[in-house]
């Protein structure tokens, strides 16, 4: 068998298509294409074909999982989610799990930072609730208490924001509602009263 042509695919130039005796056979990225001096006129075993064929595939998957990673910072928990319901086989998805996770792409450390940050600039949000996302999330306990002791955000004053907020719309002017609401957020009791208590000052 030999290789009879290496041509750009059309929607997705960061691949190409590879004829074997000339039929096309299987489609590999530009860095597989690369990494394994693939050259037009190259003659291949049945073997060789095999494995470009599950390289073509180990690929594929690994930029579908790349391109659903870049949507948001995932957890490892959520990537193995992912996997399963994508009904992917257990070899290729610890494969390409070992992969991103070399690529720095899955750390629940960092996941549960960017979590804690971008919850913080998006909303009001309590420290309870953040716990319970992230818990959500599989990210381990040991991981979640030591990120939750370094965000630096004010309970009192995250209250203070979310009532100034709350307390515009008219359904909340009843302070029952709103301390029924604050307490739905996960904030507790006493902060709840401290931060009204701040506000009608």
């Amino acid at each position: 068998m030999k290789i009879t042509n290496i041509q750009s695919q059309v929607k997705r130039k960061d691949r190409v298509s590879v004829s074997v005796d000339g039929k096309y056979s299987f489609s590999l990225g530009l860095n597989q294409v690369q990494n394994t001096g693939l050259k037009i006129g190259q003659a291949i075993t049945k073997e060789e074909l095999e494995s470009f064929k599950q390289q073509s595939s180990d690929g594929k998957l690994l930029d579908k999982v790349l391109r659903w990673l870049a949507i948001r910072p995932r957890s490892a928990w959520e990537l193995t989610d992912y996997l399963k319901r994508n009904k992917i086989e257990e070899a290729d998805a610890q494969n390409v799990t070992e992969k991103v996770i070399g690529f720095g792409y899955i750390d629940d450390e960092k996941f549960a930072e960017s979590w804690v940050r971008s919850r913080r600039i998006l909303k009001s949000v309590s420290v309870k609730r953040l716990r319970q996302e992230l818990f959500q999330k599989r990210v381990e306990a040991d991981i979640i208490d030591k990120i939750l002791a370094e965000d630096d955000a004010d309970e009192l004053d995250v209250l203070a924001d979310l009532i100034g907020r709350k307390s515009k719309q008219t359904r909340y002017h009843d302070r029952e509602k709103l301390i029924a609401y604050l307490a739905r957020q996960g904030f507790g009791y006493s902060d709840i009263k401290e931060a009204l208590d701040r506000s009608s000052e």
